[in-house]
């Protein structure tokens, strides 16, 4: 098989390798700047306690030996039970691949393995490796908190081997005998699998393939390095939560290694920020040309399949069968990474100018101090074994509540969802998760106008409730929480923080983007009118006051008292919720009590004529290579002596690059009912996994 993406272009005198759908941004080296910053980057991850030591190296290279003749054992033991004569038996063999962020060799210390068992066609799933396997490995004493998941969109077992964090996938292949020399990379090795199976490959065949498809592997890592770190401090790596997980970030550093090939990290991570913040999502980024495959699996096509129209910031695997990676991401979270991606891009310009340096673009995100409503879920259940599980299903429905609220509230109300979970120590089997919530920017506020989410939580908790393991004991509970009222237990030390003593980047952004915005509060609190939105992208942590207003009042969250106190089934609605025949979903009204949900269904109706024009475009174009690539002229590609380069040039390849009639469309309310539904309990959220 070929690489994807890799394409000879003739340069007159001799053929240059070029990696990628379309021409390079630039082909400039490293300047004497990027150098020493590049050294900088490195010293400031080695001392964040980014890299491995050499012990750790060692004894996860030995767990994965141990493990490699575990499942070789397994299988031997499973075909002479089903009755294989003794050559045979010997024959079996059972392999074990390692993908995601340790095969990319971006992980840090203590993080998981992700691995795969590769085994026969005699070999099942449901019998052999979460029946026989499993029983294998409770019994051997240095494997612990061994969880089966076997009901996940990516089968799953989590367990600790020696202390080393595992997560072991399974692949039954078409094939009697498994030889040691095994290439997943291959379409063949799909032949006559399972979905399960296409699945728990794809995570060993993408991984391969974004290492074939970088020009630097060394520089790839780097920046990946730098990229995961800066994503975890400001708050943005989880694909469970809705924004993006290792698999995606590894794909979009991949696509930048390709635009900017002979670049150092300093300048990968600086022009990674200015691409994405230019970039016009749903625009798609892939690192290779969509192929249909001889096989007939689904790909990635917006002109066959509806669904993938409606999704927001498609990232593209390259691998056979290519799927958007990052499906979870919804429009609350998408606008947060984008404001994220604008304010790196601001710190790295301000690094040239000698304005920052590395530890101002890490700082982390202030998620307590960003908002003045949350909602607070807590969840409990009777036994440590239970909690695990429970924790697993309920972290793999939060997004859904982002999603409900969003079209509850016709896309006004901001969700942002906290990607972690915490523990108070006084309350053993219990965790707590949080979201704040805030007016999307740019929403005009409308005299005596309020937001009943009640009806959204019941939703979601009963959702959340029909879980098929659920246990005595597993008990969910939503709450409205202000600002000055978030439990300690959150915060580091225990101790409610002050007010930083450190000006941060965050705060001075929040300082100007105030006084940039005082001339504008009396239009919007006048209803006259909104900003252009300019300023826009600088406030998030800067919540105006009549939303604060509007938030205050019990109505607005009709069941979730000032106190802090649950949303309880069966309560009243305290603002008027009105149901049409055509539509189940809440309807917003005002205190007058007049219908606000015509404008919806209008767009809607708008949609719908979209999506028949967008189908129609994608016959006329054909080939959906046709639609999505878009190689540069020679004249727009920046030659190596505009190492300097010229930002507007830069910005005109980056156009150019998305120059390309896709467009995709919100999904309808009752639609998206219906994706919701397709996305069920995928092992967290990990249906593409990079550790």
């Amino acid at each position: 098989m070929g690489s994807p993406g890799l394409i000879n272009r003739n340069n007159g005198h001799h053929q240059q390798q070029r990696l990628g759908i379309t021409e390079p941004i630039s082909l400039g080296g490293p300047t004497d700047y990027d150098v020493t910053k590049t050294r900088e980057l490195e010293k400031f991850l080695q001392d964040a306690g980014l890299y491995e030591s050499q012990e750790e190296a060692v004894s996860r290279e030995e767990v994965l030996g141990r493990l490699d003749q575990i499942v070789k054992n397994w299988v031997k033991v499973i075909s002479r039970a089903k009755g294989l004569n003794e050559q045979l038996v010997q024959e079996a063999n059972a392999k074990i691949f390692t993908f995601g962020s340790y095969r990319l060799g971006v992980h840090g210390p203590g993080a998981d393995i992700d691995t795969l068992c590769v085994g026969p066609r005699h070999a099942t799933r449901e019998e052999d490796f979460f029946g026989e396997l499993y029983r294998m490995l409770s019994e051997m004493p240095e494997v612990t908190e061994l969880r089966p998941v076997p009901d996940a969109h990516v089968p799953v077992m989590n367990f600790k081997f020696k202390g080393v964090s595992i997560d072991l996938l399974y692949a039954k292949l078409s094939l009697w005998v498994i030889p040691e020399d095994l290439d997943v990379s291959q379409d063949s090795i799909l032949q006559n699998t399972d979905e399960q199976t296409v699945r728990s490959l794809n995570g060993c065949r993408v991984t391969d393939q974004i290492l074939r498809l970088v020009p630097n592997i060394q520089n790839f890592r780097t920046t990946l390095r730098c990229m995961r770190f800066w994503a975890k401090r400001r708050g943005v790596y989880s694909n469970v939560s809705g924004f993006l997980g290792g698999i995606n970030w590894a794909l979009l550093v991949a696509r930048i290694c390709q635009l900017f090939p002979n670049a150092l990290p300093n300048m990968l991570v600086s022009r990674f920020f200015r691409v994405y913040t230019q970039w016009r999502w749903p625009n798609p980024v892939m690192l290779s040309t969509i192929e249909e495959g001889s096989l007939g699996l689904p790909v990635w096509d917006p002109r066959r399949n509806p669904k993938d129209r409606y999704h927001l910031m498609p990232i593209i695997t390259p691998a056979y069968p290519s799927m958007n990676s990052s499906y979870n991401v919804s429009s609350s979270t998408l606008h947060i990474m984008t404001e994220e991606f604008q304010r790196g891009n601001e710190i790295c310009e301000a690094m040239e100018a000698s304005k920052a340096e590395w530890d101002t673009l890490f700082e982390p995100f202030s998620f307590f101090e960003a908002y003045k409503n949350y909602l607070q879920i807590d969840i409990s259940a009777d036994n440590e074994d239970d909690l695990r599980q429970w924790k697993g299903w309920v972290e793999s429905r939060l997004r859904q509540l982002t999603l409900k609220i969003e079209r509850h509230t016709y896309n006004m109300l901001q969700c942002h969802p906290h990607p972690g979970d915490f523990s108070d120590k006084s309350r053993p089997l219990h965790c707590s998760y949080f979201m704040g919530l805030q007016r999307k920017q740019g929403v005009p506020v409308n005299e005596g106008e309020q937001f009943d989410i009640r009806i959204t939580v019941e939703e979601f908790k009963n959702s959340v409730n029909l879980y098929t393991l659920w246990k005595p004991g597993m008990e969910i509970r939503v709450t409205h929480v202000k600002k000055r009222n978030i439990p300690i237990f959150v915060f580091p030390s225990g101790v409610r923080p002050c007010r930083p003593l450190k000006a941060t980047w965050d705060s001075k952004r929040n300082s100007e983007a105030k006084v940039a915005n005082n001339s504008s509060a009396d239009k919007l609190s006048e209803g006259k009118g909104v900003p252009d939105g300019s300023d826009e992208g600088k406030k998030r942590k800067q919540i105006d006051d009549d939303t604060e207003n509007n938030l205050r009042n019990p109505k607005c969250f009709a069941a979730m008292p000032p106190s802090g106190g649950d949303v309880h089934e069966g309560s009243p609605p305290a603002v008027n919720v009105s149901s049409c025949s055509t539509q189940s979903d809440l309807v917003i009204t005002n205190s007058l009590g007049e219908l606000k949900g015509q404008k919806a269904d209008n767009n809607e109706t708008e949609s719908v004529n979209d999506s028949q024009n967008l189908a129609g475009t994608y016959a006329q174009n054909g080939k959906l290579d046709g639609i999505l690539r878009c190689n540069l002229p020679g004249k727009g590609l920046l030659s190596n002596n505009d190492t300097s380069g010229s930002k507007e040039a830069e910005k005109l390849a980056i156009d150019k690059i998305m120059s390309g009639p896709y467009v995709a469309h919100q999904a309808l309310p009752q639609e998206l009912d219906e994706l919701e539904d397709d996305f069920v309990y995928t092992n967290q959220g990990k249906g593409f996994r990079v550790g």
